[in-house]
């Protein structure tokens, strides 16, 4: 990674691009993922998170197959679902089929066991897994959904996961506030970055700009500092937007 050719400064602001073509890939056939930040057999210690965003993986699964059983402890842990659909079931009782433009979100805490598949039997499904360090370790697992329409996000921030569930969003045990958009032609969104904080900008589509920095499908950008955050240039762009604590 050439890190002069991929970073953005400004009197407030340090925006660092995380290219799709740089990210870890896995290919076991049924499953192909690319991961931004170290996961399973991919590891470089210069992608280890950021903040207390330590994974997202952006996975595509064949029809019919999916993870069998396997435990989680003190990760939240959310799918956002980009095509398809992800059917969920877990330790707690819990049983749940999530459509694209769903996320479901599973608090682990002091620790849960849980499956995810393709409930088709002929279609892939798309999403992108994210996980997030709590503030606090071993509370109670919890588990929810959330569906946005096209309407909730369509040139703007859509809160969907948050600490204090402000907004009608998810809670969630991290220091976190996450959102969605799309964004196409001239419509713009503006966003402050308070002080002390970090952010983080994924694509799952399309392409568009924040500040100076054209973003494509797949990638990532992290950004230091504090000051105002322009997204326009949206050509059929679908983003997620991460303020995290520092």
């Amino acid at each position: 990674m050439t890190l002069h050719q991929d970073i953005t400064t400004s009197d407030t602001l340090r925006l660092t691009k995380r290219p799709a073509g740089e990210r870890g890939k896995a290919d076991f056939g049924w499953l192909k993922s690319a991961h931004s930040f170290s996961f399973g057999q991919y590891y470089d210690p210069k992608h280890l998170g950021f903040g207390n965003l330590i994974v997202i993986n952006d996975d595509l699964v064949d029809g019919g197959k999916g993870f069998g059983a396997h435990p989680h402890k003190n990760a939240e842990i959310f799918s956002y679902v980009l095509g398809g659909a992800l059917e969920h079931k877990d330790s707690m009782g819990n049983g749940s089929v999530v459509g694209e433009g769903g996320v479901q979100y599973m608090s682990a805490g002091s620790g849960v066991t849980h499956s995810e598949f393709n409930p088709s039997q002929t279609a892939a499904m798309r999403f992108l897994q994210v996980w997030l360090l709590p503030e606090v370790e071993n509370t109670p697992p919890a588990y929810d959904t959330i569906d946005l329409t096209p309407a909730d996000k369509d040139g703007k921030l859509k809160l969907f996961l948050s600490k204090d569930g402000r907004a009608g969003s998810m809670t969630t045990q991290a220091d976190a506030s996450v959102f969605a958009a799309t964004l196409n032609g001239d419509q713009m969104i503006t966003q402050g970055l308070c002080a002390g904080r970090k952010a983080w900008v994924q694509i799952a589509g399309g392409s568009v700009r924040v500040n100076d920095v054209i973003l494509n499908k797949g990638d990532g950008l992290a950004i230091d500092g504090s000051g105002a955050l322009t997204f326009d240039q949206g050509q059929d762009a679908e983003f997620l937007f991460f303020d995290l604590a520092p």
